[in-house]
């Protein structure tokens, strides 16, 4: 497994590089301190890193533009986000350009072991501390639904279990029901709320309270 790390603290890199490389399988392949190296690098590669982990705050172009760009030209990239406390205003932007993840920088090194699993397997990962502030922040995504938009009792039991982390085809099996009818559903939810991807999903769920942490 290929990882990028995008971040301008060398000391953090290179501590980081340390743990990442214990992981049998995980190769660090590429540092950047900054946006633009990343994205010249993204350019040049035949294969696209497996995770590219990013910070946040950096100088010549920071994480939040460097991710936007990479993403609205390549968006099967897997980027983590590695955040400090206080940056929560990032955090809706960056969950509807589609990143996989967010995880804060003072986190133990068994969470970043569980992020790069589960997105290795084609899931997200947000730390539960970041959804916290998520739930709590002011974002873009709809609160107050009309009265047409009301989730019904079986959409939010697809949410429940997409919030789980559950697939179309284990949502299926778990409600008896087929999986194109949790396409349906899942999409109705995206309308609904005016979220964007599953992440915004996770994120809604939790700040109206219908799914706790």
């Amino acid at each position: 497994m290929d990882i990028w790390l995008v971040d301008d603290h060398q000391l953090f890199r290179t501590g980081f590089r340390t743990l990442l490389q214990r992981i049998d399988g995980v190769r660090v392949t590429f540092e950047a301190s900054d946006g633009e190296q990343f994205l010249e690098q993204l350019k040049v590669v035949d294969k696209l890193p497996d995770i590219v982990f990013m910070d946040i705050s950096m100088p010549k172009m920071d994480g939040l533009q460097a991710t936007e760009m990479a993403l609205s030209s390549m968006p099967d990239v897997n980027i983590i986000i590695l955040s400090m406390f206080g940056e929560k205003a990032y955090y809706s932007r960056l969950i509807n350009i589609g990143i996989k993840g967010f995880l804060l920088k003072s986190c133990d090194f068994s969470e970043v072991e569980t992020a790069i699993k589960a997105v290795s397997d084609g899931d997200m990962y947000f730390s539960e501390e970041l959804l916290t502030q998520m739930s709590t922040s002011n974002n873009t995504m709809a609160t107050n639904l009309s009265e047409e938009d009301k989730l019904s009792e079986r959409e939010l039991d697809v949410l429940a279990l997409i919030c789980s982390g559950e697939s179309n085809q284990e949502i299926a099996d778990h409600l008896f029901i087929s999986k194109r009818t949790v396409e349906k559903h899942r999409a109705n939810l995206m309308v609904k709320t005016g979220c964007a991807n599953t992440a915004s999903l996770v994120v809604y769920a939790v700040k109206m309270g219908l799914y706790a942490i």
